[in-house]
């Protein structure tokens, strides 16, 4: 069969006219190279060159294969480096996110693209869908991350403080509430909320605010920020949303925001990572809360008598 050393060894011969001098540059003796080109010859059953030109002249079959090999030797001398840089560098590590809020892209992905730039080893992906016990795609490993509202202790589980986000309550311009300085359960009570579709345990208002005090609004749902936005400045209902997620329709006079409570009502964010990789997400969890005090409005630390949870 046809091998890369006939090729290297058709190359040597046309570059150097002469046998001799071929058999130097792939390092074989004359003998050697001259037996391995009758053999090449015997093969295909044609000559590959004239032996008696001098210098040594293809033949119209050792031009083919002339072709053949200029064409082959470069791609595989490409493919040989490209599997010895792979070899050197480091292996490829991979970082899977689930997110639980629907909100978080606007703060994640940027802080994702600063990842890459400092490691683009590490191949990052967000894990799709929405999950209604995020925590289990950690131990069934099809997850790394998960970015949760709550640290429940959990064996195996460890939980990264990220940042503390004021939630606002969010209503149409012309509404009476627009003019209180706080809302309160009995207000919104009055009212339809409108809110993501997603259980009530994992709505802040709805769990810390309205359940306690015995309130239930009429609901309605809708998917998407912009759409429960839409709902609340034409008058339909009113809605609790991290202020972040919404500062650029309120810095527009979009809708209108109040605190609710008179301390505000915050919640909290955190990274959940297996407790075996906690140190190998340190620098990502960290960068993190990073991205966001330097671009969000209404987050702060996570307090220290939190961190124990």
């Amino acid at each position: 069969m046809i091998e890369l050393r006939h090729l290297k060894a058709i190359v040597a011969l046309e570059d150097t006219g002469s046998v001799t001098r071929a058999a130097a540059r792939v390092h074989l003796t004359q003998s050697a190279l001259s037996h391995q080109l009758a053999a090449l010859e015997d093969y295909l059953e044609t000559p590959l060159f004239e032996r008696q030109q001098r210098p040594l002249k293809l033949t119209e079959a050792g031009k083919a294969l002339l072709a053949l090999a200029r064409q082959m030797l470069p791609e595989v001398e490409a493919a040989r480096r490209t599997i010895a840089r792979m070899k050197a560098a480091p292996p490829t590590r991979e970082l899977r996110i689930a997110v639980e809020c629907h909100t978080c892209y606007d703060w994640l992905m940027p802080a994702m693209d600063a990842y890459r730039e400092r490691h683009p080893e590490v191949e990052l992906d967000l894990v799709p869908g929405f999950h209604t016990e995020p925590l289990a795609l950690l131990t069934e490993h099809q997850a790394d991350m998960v970015i949760i509202s709550e640290a429940k202790r959990q064996a195996g589980i460890a939980y990264h403080p990220l940042f503390a986000y004021e939630m606002v309550g969010l209503t149409a311009r012309g509404h009476a509430l627009a003019a209180r300085a706080s809302l309160t359960a009995r207000d919104f009570g009055q009212e339809t909320l409108i809110t993501y579709p997603v259980p009530d345990r994992m709505l802040d208002l709805v769990r810390r605010v309205l359940k306690p005090a015995g309130v239930n609004p009429p609901r309605r749902t809708a998917e998407l920020t912009v759409a429960i936005l839409q709902l609340v400045a034409s008058g339909r209902g009113i809605a609790a949303l991290p202020r972040w997620a919404v500062q650029t329709y309120l810095e527009r006079g979009y809708v209108a925001a109040r605190p609710i409570g008179p301390r505000g009502l915050w919640g909290r964010l955190y990274a959940a990572t297996r407790s075996a990789e906690k140190e190998t997400h340190a620098e990502f969890t960290a960068l993190l809360p990073e991205t966001v005090f330097a671009t969000l409005h209404g987050v702060k630390p996570i307090a220290e008598s939190a961190r124990g949870r």
